[in-house]
């Protein structure tokens, strides 16, 4: 970024803060997103601007000012009202966006005053923005949450750079014309500098929308990804996949005082194979589905009985929301259903897990893992799946992976790659995976951690960033010259 700085806006701050007997309490926040970008600022210098939850603004401003301390960045709160949080988080990101762009329209409550909440939770946050924004400091947004910072971002600040990054997939048109605040909607995601998706299918569908509902807009295919001109404003299309820190899960993997947990936990199972599935607790991760998969393994294939051992990891997500804690007793009652049926003396098929696990103590059970079953209904990318593989440092994992993950367009080629509807074929590829030769394994696991050392999280980041630096040039002010809209926006604005 040479002498810029990095501005990083997301719902999330890399701590959490909350109430607590004596006042506040400050822990690390958990999630993918959270993980990717906490190793991307430890290496650019700047700030990270997030949501801080309620409460007395000059205390969490405090605690935040001491969290920094323990980062190479600045934390920056944006505390919103309770009214706030609904509307805009629970309301318009979790009961609109989230279920609609993952397929499941059907789960969606279009409440106007929640796009009202959405508008106005963006304004505040492009408010705060602009006031840390620097010469030439590139403001990276993330995530469906802030679609329309870039916009309220414009007409603040002409200065610096502004990219926006989607970390869950993007609908086609038959789905995404389902918002009603759709046009308005893509084009405050036109109106940054540079926009990523995760895979080849999003960006196709986000481009395939635009022509669809956007006006006039003019799409120029260039070697380094799309441009797309819309009302006087060049922004570039381009797919950048979300990737970790490798080393940071290998070098930890690799520990002596690991090494020996993993030996403990692997003697705990009496030789039995490991299958792992690791999720936050969400609708679309595939938990049920994964289950009632596992219970079908066990009743058509009898030699799996007392063989194999699930440990189920369950990370606690949104649980103020009715049909998350639906999800948490559905899961649960499934695992008691198969432990009832199963179960005999030494042997228990499931152990469920619900809690936040720390990261050396989530890396020991990548590490003893035998399988990781990653089975998402859909999902943007899936870092899951690329840390069991960054923490197999023996090589001898198997990864059966499901195929709507976005990671599957990059690890397809060394897992199994299975359908999350399909009870069959997960059952079957977790005996394929069970029965692989060793050599299998080490080709297939060896194959991956090769790919994943060398597109790790820092590739992503630069490769994001250098697009960002080099997007507003003559070339494509002058293309686009003949492609800008000069009509008004065609849907419902702020």
């Amino acid at each position: 970024m040479s002498d810029s700085r990095l501005i990083v806006v997301s719902n999330r701050l890399p701590v959490s803060i909350e109430p607590s007997a004596d006042g506040y309490k400050v822990t690390a926040s958990s999630g993918g997103l959270v993980t990717a970008l906490d190793s991307v600022l430890r290496k650019y210098s700047g700030v990270w601007i997030g949501h801080a939850g309620e409460g007395n603004n000059a205390r969490i401003a405090r605690l935040l000012e001491l969290a920094s301390i323990d980062h190479s960045y600045k934390i920056e709160p944006v505390t919103l009202s309770a009214e706030e949080i609904a509307g805009f988080y629970y309301g318009y990101s979790n009961e609109i966006v989230w279920p609609l762009f993952h397929d499941l329209q059907s789960r969606c409550n279009f409440d106007p005053e929640y796009w009202s909440a959405y508008c106005s939770v963006n304004r505040r946050f492009a408010e705060a923005t602009s006031t840390f924004m620097k010469g030439d400091d590139f403001v990276w947004v993330h995530d469906y949450h802030f679609a329309l910072v870039g916009r309220y971002l414009r007409e603040r600040t002409s200065g610096g750079g502004i990219g926006f990054f989607q970390h869950i997939p993007f609908p086609p048109p038959d789905i995404f014309e389902k918002l009603p605040w759709r046009a308005a909607m893509l084009e405050g995601m036109l109106a940054y500098d540079v926009l990523g998706f995760q895979t080849d299918r999003d960006q196709r569908n986000f481009l395939a929308c635009v022509r669809t509902i956007v006006p006039r807009v003019g799409v120029v295919q260039r070697p380094n990804g799309f441009h797309l001109h819309h009302r006087k404003h060049c922004a570039r299309i381009a797919v950048f996949p979300v990737s970790i820190d490798f080393h940071e899960f290998a070098d930890v993997a690799a520990r002596d005082d690991v090494t020996a947990k993993v030996r403990r936990l692997r003697q705990e199972q009496q030789g039995r194979k490991i299958i792992l599935g690791v999720d936050r607790l969400d609708y679309t991760k595939g938990i049920v589905e994964r289950l009632r998969a596992f219970r079908h393994l066990l009743r058509n294939w009898p030699g799996m009985k007392r063989a194999v051992t699930l440990l189920q990891l369950v990370v606690p997500s949104r649980e103020d929301i009715p049909k998350y804690r639906e999800l948490k007793e559905e899961v649960e009652r499934l695992v008691s259903e198969i432990n009832g049926e199963f179960s005999d003396a030494g042997w228990v098929p499931v152990h469920y897990f619900y809690r936040q696990l720390e990261r050396e103590e989530l890396i020991v059970h990548y590490r003893a893992a035998d399988i990781a079953l990653v089975t998402p209904l859909k999902d943007g990318m899936n870092l899951v799946s690329k840390e069991y593989c960054a923490a197999q440092v023996g090589e001898t994992g198997a990864l059966v992976l499901s195929e709507f993950a976005g990671s599957a367009a990059q690890l397809g080629p060394g897992a199994l790659l299975v359908n999350p509807n399909d009870q069959q074929a997960i059952a079957e590829a977790l005996v394929q995976a069970c029965q692989m030769p060793v050599t299998e394994r080490i080709w297939r696991m060896g194959l991956l951690r090769r790919f994943l050392r060398q597109n790790d999280v820092y590739d992503w980041a630069e490769s994001f960033l250098d697009a960002g630096r080099n997007m507003i040039d003559d070339s494509c002010l002058t293309a686009g010259n003949a492609a800008m809209s000069s009509v008004e926006p065609s849907g419902r604005t702020c």
